[in-house]
């Protein structure tokens, strides 16, 4: 049996004295998109944080492709061996570099040499349609246009996972919409295993393939959309899906 790309067993997480992450079980496939829901506080970027190595946790375990990343308080394996990539939600764009340069940067520090290194970054600009922007700085760039440098620098090193902590909080809902579907369709066309964290039930329906609600630091429950609005285990995941009107969503 395949080991999960990304699973997490019984892991808590304790900030000044507060559990901010508690009992947390989840597994992503390899290829799966995760959308990790729930409203500010729930435990969503600590979650992440933890994934990525940034933090030990209290209890539990973190493992990644079946390996144990971390255990109890300790990190056995430490952020840049974990083979991820993050956006975050100021995308974290160095803006002395140009848009070339920023995902030149990751594949430089990787060891890839520089022919391949032209012709991944080539292709990846081709395909998120900045091959002309390829010299600009991201100051120069649209909105829309930095979250397409993000997800092509996350993309681009193919990493064992790509995380991202609400990148389109700051755009409109137009603009979003559209960097959601471009979103989707680089993560399915590259079989990336992602979780995606968001506040927007709209945004976790449109990008993953399941949904994990978490309040509180607890995940209350995972599962399809069509899983979720058939048996919502408490009034607090009913009511975050029945408002769900956007045309097209999936599930």
């Amino acid at each position: 049996m395949t080991p999960a790309a990304i699973a997490l067993e019984e892991v808590s997480l304790r900030q000044r004295s507060v559990e901010v992450v508690s009992g947390v079980s989840l597994a992503v496939a390899e290829a799966e998109i995760l959308a990790l829901l729930g409203p500010s506080g729930a435990g969503k970027t600590s979650v992440l944080r933890l994934i990525l190595g940034l933090v030990a946790p209290a209890h539990g375990t973190v493992r990644l492709r079946g390996e144990v990343a971390s255990v109890g308080d300790r990190i056995l394996r430490p952020p840049e061996e974990r083979d991820l990539a993050v956006v975050f939600q100021d995308l974290a764009l160095w803006p002395h570099l140009t848009v070339h340069g920023n995902l030149a940067f990751g594949l430089a520090a990787r060891g890839v040499r520089r022919a391949e290194r032209e012709a991944r970054i080539a292709t990846m600009l081709a395909r998120v349609g900045l091959s002309r922007k390829a010299r600009r700085h991201p100051g120069e760039l649209s909105g829309g246009e930095r979250q397409r440098v993000a997800i092509a620098r996350a993309l681009v090193a193919d990493p064992g996972a790509v995380l991202l902590d609400e990148p389109l909080v700051h755009l409109d809902p137009g603009l979003r919409r559209e960097c959601l579907a471009m979103f989707r369709e680089l993560l399915v066309e590259r079989r990336a295993t992602a979780i995606f964290v968001t506040h927007d039930p709209r945004e976790a329906v449109s990008l993953g393939d399941r949904i994990a609600v978490m309040e509180h630091g607890r995940v209350i429950q995972t599962g399809t959309l069509a899983a979720l609005r058939a048996g919502p285990r408490n009034e607090f995941v009913a009511r975050l899906l029945e408002d769900l009107v956007w045309t097209g969503e999936r599930g």
